[in-house]
């Protein structure tokens, strides 16, 4: 079965860090670009973070810049986000996107609340 899984969300408070985790399943993720996207209640979903096949590039939207880290692991087939500084602004569902090859895959989303 083909399938993205993300793990990590929960609970933090405002300065806090999380680290997410999105894997695969049924594929290798070296072969495509990962893409990090949020939704907030009552917004639109938003593009947080991207790498690309080759690790050279990586993209951070401008509200993660310079707290938000991605990084791929291959020998792990699982793509990371790590989240420092934390705002409640970050407040959201976070799904992972594997893109590439004619395909698309989009993992099931997890909550990421910052609150104190």
């Amino acid at each position: 079965q083909l399938q993205l899984v993300e793990s990590g969300g929960g609970l933090v408070q405002p300065g806090g860090s999380l680290r997410l985790s999105c894997a695969a399943t049924g594929f290798t993720l070296d072969y495509y670009a990962i893409n990090w996207f949020r939704q907030a209640p009552g917004k639109e979903r938003e593009g947080v973070s991207c790498i690309s096949r080759s690790d050279r590039t990586k993209y951070y939207a401008d509200s993660v810049k310079g707290r938000f880290t991605i990084s791929r692991d291959n020998a792990k087939n699982t793509v990371y986000l790590q989240m420092n500084s934390l705002k409640p602004e970050d407040t959201a569902v976070y799904y992972c996107n594997a893109l590439g090859s004619g395909h698309d895959y989009w993992g099931q989303g997890t909550q990421v609340t910052v609150s104190s």
